[in-house]
């Protein structure tokens, strides 16, 4: 495949549509990669043009942030790789500063970080997790200054309420801190409530969307089905209070029906469809892959060589799509148009502007 890049958000710092997840990364947990495995992944991913690779500081305890600095060191890559890590997590039972969003964790966390990666700086920092207490004042000031100071170069936030979000934004703007360049989300055929703030917020206010568990924690794989277990990731949760892993219910079961019909009937994988649905949605910057095997990641890599035709994208959005909860209904035509006096209005005609795409051969400065 040939790789291509856009920026994130509104900074110039520019990434592959396909990102590498590293959560992964060793088996500490009980799941993932051993470590030629891991290798392996990345080599893959590395030579198919992918320049993200997302990790955090609790990932397989702190494996997936070692072996990733090293791999991108052994390769010599630090200046092409665009490394994302998180902090929020906390890793020393008892010790309530060490996690949350504290001014004081953050420090702590980004110099573990560091340490583990072989770093000097990290491309774009996130917060993992809305902790309910940190004022995004601290959360926003205390990145600023780490931008400053050189340890990180951009700031996110994953899995955060909109309107933290928007605060985080506003105080950016207002103060002249490093604004947010991501959000990081959980977004997939069987999880699309992102769509009614995140995506209008993100591609408002600057902020790409970073997917995570495109796949549904591998539902959307095609190795799961309702009558049936196994030895899959999921089937090991199936206990779990964990809310990211419980997706057994009848209608994912019916959107992975669909799915695997419509990836039949183009000639695709079940999960090349599903990345590219997600990949080509409104908002999207990045997509980040969870590969455990070599030929899962190769698989995974060609989700963007093809076009979903238009006809099996509309039995996708049937198949997956819910009732806009309120207010979101209230903004749909029907009730608009009682704004707009049932005048067709709208922001910009589609040829107001034109995108910028960068392409073809570099000019010679040579005579030779």
């Amino acid at each position: 495949m040939t790789m291509t890049y856009y920026t994130l958000g509104n900074s110039g710092l520019r990434v592959s549509r396909l990102a590498l997840g590293t959560m992964t990364f060793g088996k500490e947990w009980g799941w993932g990669a051993d470590r030629d495995t891991a290798r392996a992944i990345f080599d893959a991913y590395v030579e198919a043009g992918g320049n993200v690779f997302d990790t955090a500081d609790l990932y397989t305890d702190g494996t997936a942030e070692a072996w990733l600095g090293e791999f991108i060191a052994e390769r010599g890559l630090r200046d092409t790789a665009v490394i994302a890590s998180k902090f929020t997590m906390n890793m020393q039972p008892g010790n309530p500063n060490a996690g949350g969003n504290g001014r004081k964790n953050i420090m702590r966390a980004v110099d573990a970080s560091l340490k583990r990666l072989g770093t000097d700086y990290i491309d774009l920092y996130l917060m993992h997790v809305w902790d309910r207490l940190t004022p995004a004042e601290e959360v926003m000031r205390t990145l600023d200054d780490l931008v400053r100071m050189g340890k990180i170069r951009h700031v996110g936030l994953s899995d955060v309420p909109a309107w933290y979000a928007g605060r985080a934004q506003a105080i950016a703007e207002l103060r002249g801190y490093e604004p947010v360049s991501a959000l990081q989300l959980e977004y997939s055929l069987a999880e699309r409530a992102i769509e009614n703030e995140f995506v209008p917020f993100g591609t408002r206010h600057g902020a790409g969307i970073m997917v995570w568990s495109p796949l549904a924690s591998g539902l959307l794989s095609g190795k799961y089905r309702p009558a049936q277990t196994g030895n899959g990731r999921l089937d090991g949760f199936r206990n779990s209070t964990h809310p990211g892993f419980q997706k057994f219910t009848q209608r994912n079961w019916a959107i992975v029906a669909e799915l695997e019909k419509v990836a039949s009937e183009i000639g695709r994988s079940m999960p090349q469809v599903a990345l590219n649905w997600v990949a080509t949605q409104p908002g999207i910057a990045t997509v980040i892959l969870g590969a455990t095997t070599l030929s899962q990641m190769h698989d995974n890599l060609g989700a963007l060589d093809f076009e979903i035709p238009k006809a099996h994208r509309d039995r996708l959005e049937r198949a997956s799509g819910t009732p806009a909860p309120f207010p979101y209904s209230y903004f749909d035509s029907q009730i608009q148009a009682r704004v707009t006096g049932g005048a067709t209005t709208g922001d910009k005609p589609s040829n107001y502007v034109s995108p910028v795409l960068i392409e073809g051969e570099s000019a010679s400065v040579s005579t030779n």
